[in-house]
């Protein structure tokens, strides 16, 4: 499901800042050699990850799902001098291309990886995330948010990104459709929930901002 025309989507891409030509790079390198492509933030997703970090300054942020690097670079760009970003990939296959893009960043020497599961992975880092995102596997997503709120604080973000699932979540539910029953239970959790404010916003595939109070 398209949320916006294809001709208002390229306006929006078209009229927001350029993607920095590492990312460019990334992207062509990730149609060309990895699966599912699909997968990647892109431009317009990423420009936003870009300035919501850069308004938010972070010190320390939390990946959860690192595919090819995209969002990880994005996020980046808003970390104090001083900061870290952590992101976690369960596919050991993906490493060496990420680092490789990492490394050619002005920010390599910030970003650590994980590989392995989240959920092992999470409960033995021992910091406050300013910002989190999670874009890792959907079907965890409940799981993910129950691990990182102990390492939050007042004012933390998380994002959660396709939310919107194609738009599932909106169709008749296939019984037999357990990620979308999961998202839609997540989408409720997230806006019902007593410690966070949140927005679902209609970007790309659905991209949830929650602030801890």
């Amino acid at each position: 499901m398209h949320f916006l025309s294809p001709i208002l989507e390229s306006y929006l891409a078209d009229n927001t800042q350029a993607e920095p030509s590492l990312l460019q790079e990334l992207t062509r390198e990730t149609h060309l050699k990895v699966i599912q492509p699909r997968m990647l933030t892109g431009h317009f997703q990423g420009r936003v990850l870009s300035l919501l970090s850069k308004l938010m300054n972070p010190t320390y942020i939390l990946e959860i799902g690192t595919y090819t690097g995209y969002s990880a670079l994005c996020l980046a760009e808003g970390l104090q001098k001083n900061g870290q970003l952590h992101t976690i990939d369960v596919n050991a296959e993906l490493e060496q291309i990420q680092r490789s893009f990492f490394d050619r960043s002005d920010y390599g020497s910030q970003i650590i990886q994980h590989v392995g599961n989240a959920l092992d992975i999470i409960p033995k880092m021992d910091m406050t995330f300013d910002l989190i995102f999670i874009d890792a596997e959907k079907k965890q997503y409940d799981k993910y948010l129950e691990a990182v709120l102990p390492k939050t604080k007042s004012g933390s973000v998380i994002l959660s990104d396709n939310v919107l699932w194609s738009g599932k979540v909106v169709e008749p539910l296939n019984p037999k459709d357990v990620t979308t029953k999961v998202l839609l239970d997540y989408n409720k959790k997230l806006s019902e929930h007593p410690l966070l404010e949140t927005v679902l916003l209609p970007i790309r595939d659905g991209l949830t901002l929650s602030r801890v109070k």
